[in-house]
């Protein structure tokens, strides 16, 4: 199984390199695969490289459902340990 996820560009870097925020942590990744993003733009990630612009609307949903997964783990978690 893959996962992609849906990243905010903070800033475009030399050589189709971006700077994107992950949940508040900066990764360098590959713009070699997209064409004419800009700063503020979302794109799908996996593995490094950047697969597809998305839509700001659906990033947002898809960032919290993974936040309210991410959430619902957590407390199920917490409750076997009690």
């Amino acid at each position: 199984m893959c996962l992609a996820l849906p990243c905010r560009i903070v800033e475009l870097r030399a050589g189709e390199q971006a700077l994107i925020d992950v949940a508040g942590v900066g990764k360098e990744i590959s713009l070699a695969l997209v064409e004419e993003v800009a700063v503020g733009d979302y794109v799908i990630v996996h593995v490094g490289y950047a697969l597809t612009r998305l839509d700001p609307e659906e990033a947002e949903k898809t960032l919290a459902l993974f936040a309210e997964l991410g959430e619902a783990a957590l407390r199920e978690a917490t409750a076997r340990v009690a």
